[in-house]
């Protein structure tokens, strides 16, 4: 899937955008009708020097719907960790309403 990676402030080396576009295609594997994506970073300046500052907003197109996960992370490859956890358990959800509506 062709995903559109966007580093707000700063920028995001080759490794950090290999690492996504992997984890991002897995989420293939259980739909296979993506129509884009959108991946935003940013570091977030706190005032109370949290370490959860990594910021990592994964949007996924499908026809007619978009699957939105943002996470908090002390680095981005944890914050995508956990935003294509997120992502895997909606788009398991948005089948399981497709079979339902097929089926009924």
């Amino acid at each position: 899937m062709k995903l559109d990676i966007q580093s707000i402030h700063f920028t995001a080396d080759q490794k950090l955008i290999e690492f996504i576009q992997q984890k991002v295609d897995k989420l293939e594997t259980f739909y296979d009708r993506f129509t884009a994506g959108e991946v935003y970073l940013k570091v977030e300046k706190n005032g109370d020097n949290s370490r959860d500052n990594k910021v990592v907003e994964i949007k996924l197109h499908l026809p007619k719907d978009t699957l939105v996960a943002k996470k908090h992370g002390t680095s981005f490859e944890a914050a995508v960790d956990e935003a294509t956890e997120s992502l895997r358990r909606q788009v398991k959800k948005h089948k399981e309403k497709l079979l339902d509506k097929s089926g009924a």
